[in-house]
Parts: C-alpha cells; structure tokens; sequence
C-alpha cells in the first residue's frame, strides 16, 4: 500500500464526521468520467422518485441508529 494511502487511513479517524463527507464525496467525484454527463441526471431523478415516495408514505424512513442496530445484529 502507498505511503500516501497508509497516511491517509491512518489519519481519517481525526476527521469530523462533516469533513469525513466531504473527503468520501471528493473521492467519488474523482472517479466520474467525463462521458457520464447523464449520471446527474439520472441520479437527480432518483432522488426525487424516492423523496415522493416518502412523502405519498409508500414506504416508511428508516433511522440511521435504526439501520446501524440491524447491522450490528447481522454482523
């Protein structure tokens, strides 16, 4: 493993929880090609498909403790 992978592994668990978004956000967006000008979109028509089904209550939000609980049952 690089030196700069090793460092930065090292050091995530200093980051706040806000600066942790940011850096996973940079990275994805690191990896997009340019020839996936579509994926926004698609991604934004997503969103907003999941957003009314919440809303109209066809299906039910699940908290992240909620999830995080599930997880650790499984596991």
């Amino acid at each position: 493993m690089p030196d700069k992978m090793k460092w930065i592994l090292e050091n995530i668990k200093t980051l706040s929880p806000h600066e942790k978004a940011t850096l996973a956000h940079c990275l994805i967006s690191s990896l997009d090609d340019a020839n996936e000008e579509h994926v926004d979109e698609a991604w934004i028509q997503i969103a907003e498909h999941r957003f009314a089904q919440l809303e109209s209550g066809a299906v039910k939000p699940v908290s992240w403790e909620e999830i995080k609980l599930k997880l650790k049952r499984e596991l």
